[in-house]
């Protein structure tokens, strides 16, 4: 499967995409890279003049890049139009801030995925190669309310 058509499955669009390149996938894991551009309206008031990522919305990157692209990627075509992958939990660990314009890189490995459920280990790391956050994100394939 291309890479530009994973991104082209998934169920979000502006405001809330939070993925602007996959680098690789295969069936151990997926990269990609997301740039917090410095208009994103949460900016405005978390902090006042001191604008910083909210992390939830670092754990939705997370999430979008490492497991919703993964799971894209392990159902190739087997993805029906009334399924989605269902963001489920997040054990995350916050390292250092991301602030506006820091284009980060999500690297996530596949810890299992059977019984229509996904699990996997993820990392973002900022430009210059720290890791900003780590977790573990899970999922699973639900059919479309």
């Amino acid at each position: 499967m291309e890479l530009n058509e994973i991104i082209k499955q998934l169920p979000y669009s502006e405001p809330f995409l939070f993925v602007d390149e996959l680098l690789s996938a295969d069936e151990n894991g997926v990269t990609g890279t997301y740039t917090f551009k410095e208009n994103l309206d949460f900016y405005k008031g978390h902090f006042k003049n001191n604008p910083v990522t909210p992390g939830v919305i670092l754990t939705e990157t997370m999430a979008q890049i490492g497991m919703v692209c993964l799971g894209i990627f392990l159902l190739n075509n087997e993805l029906q139009s009334d399924t989605v992958i269902a963001f489920t939990s997040a054990d995350m660990e916050f390292l250092k801030p991301v602030y506006p314009n820091e284009k980060v890189t999500v690297i996530s490995e596949k810890m299992f995925f059977r019984f229509g459920k996904l699990k996997c280990s993820a990392v973002m790391k900022n430009e210059a190669g720290q890791e900003v956050c780590r977790g573990i994100l899970a999922g699973m394939i639900t059919k479309r309310l």
